[in-house]
């Protein structure tokens, strides 16, 4: 998939603004939030396959954002974010064919957890309550 096809216009393209003016983003309703699609793909390389190469390929890959070589079973974790869930499930599919991946194993991003505030457990309605035994 090219970038274009991402929602980036092709080179050339007028954009109906000034020359070398950058296209406006997708008109939304004013109600309507942005939704970006993520994801945490955990990344093993092939064994002839040099990390360099997973570099180079993600500096050219418009969705991806963060990336960290990790020590554990996989080799990296790369955070992919796209507009939508097609183009990050295609951004997912072209790291498995493209960059020297052997396996390649997606955890979509539901939402985020809100850490900020820390519930009183004797106040939180719901709350499991805590039993501790007498002494």
């Amino acid at each position: 998939m090219t970038r274009w096809e991402r929602g980036d216009r092709p080179p050339g393209t007028d954009t109906g603004g000034s020359p070398g003016e950058q296209p406006m983003p997708p008109a939304t309703r004013a109600d309507e939030p942005t939704r970006r699609h993520e994801a945490l793909v955990s990344v093993r390389l092939g064994p002839s396959a040099p990390g360099s190469h997973l570099v180079e390929y993600l500096r050219h890959e418009p969705c991806a954002v963060d990336a960290w070589w990790i020590a554990a079973d996989v080799d990296a974790v790369v955070r992919l974010s796209a507009d939508s869930m097609t183009v990050l499930h295609r951004a997912v599919a072209d790291l498995r064919r493209r960059a020297g991946v052997e396996v390649a194993v997606a955890n979509y991003i539901l939402r985020a957890l809100d850490l900020t505030t820390m519930a009183d457990p004797r106040t939180a309605k719901g709350a499991p309550a805590l039993v501790v035994p007498a002494a």
